[in-house]
Formats: structure tokens, sequence, C-alpha cells
């Protein structure tokens, strides 16, 4: 049974950081890409960084660039998403979700505001 529990988020300042995590279960993990995404409210959800099975790979979304950074720990089943110098347009749930795998966590929200 797949499970992702992300954990990490909270209300945080403008200029600020945070790191998000997501422990994996119920599947193989090293063999998946891994994926960050986020909802803001009233919008859709939408990709924020993947990276390759051994972390070799990594893309952002262009709004990201330069501020956050995916990463992953295949021994601890792990990914995370480092945020730094976040804005207040940042605020949203953030989801990891494994490629090709259908299932999504609860979340973790973020805020961003002074």
């Amino acid at each position: 049974q797949v499970q992702l529990v992300e954990s990490g988020g909270g209300l945080v300042q403008p200029g600020g950081s945070l790191r998000l995590s997501c422990a994996a279960s119920g599947f193989t993990f090293s063999s998946y890409g891994m994926t960050w995404y986020r909802q803001a409210p009233g919008k859709e959800r939408e990709l924020v960084a993947s990276i390759s099975t051994y972390g070799t790979t990594t893309n952002y979304t262009d709004s990201v660039k330069g501020r956050f950074t995916i990463s992953r720990d295949n021994a601890k089943n792990t990914v995370y998403l480092q945020m730094y110098r976040l804005k207040p347009e940042d605020t949203a749930v953030y989801y990891c979700k494994a490629a090709r795998i259908t299932y999504w966590g609860q979340g973790t929200q973020v805020t961003v505001s002074s």
C-alpha cells in the first residue's frame, strides 16, 4: 500500500526558509522519480520540482529556480524540498508524488506572510 507523508510546512516570513520532507513506503522508492507539487487557494495544482531515481537529474518550475532545491535519500525512502527566500506567492499546500503512481498524500501547508 503506497503511502506518502509530507511534513515540515508552517508559517514563515517572506525571505525565510523551510525544508519539506516526504516519507514514502509501499513501493520500491529508488525505482521511481519523485516530484513536489503545490496547490494554492483557487488555483490548480502545479508541478514545482522533480528528481530522477538516483538524484542525478532535477528540474524546477521557473518561479522557484534558484530558490528551491529538491533532493532525495534512497536509504531513508525520503524526498526533500529545501525552500529559500520564500515569497507570499509560494503559499500553498505542498504534495509529493511518485512518478507513474497515482497517489497523493495529505500535503503540508506552507504559508508565507508577515
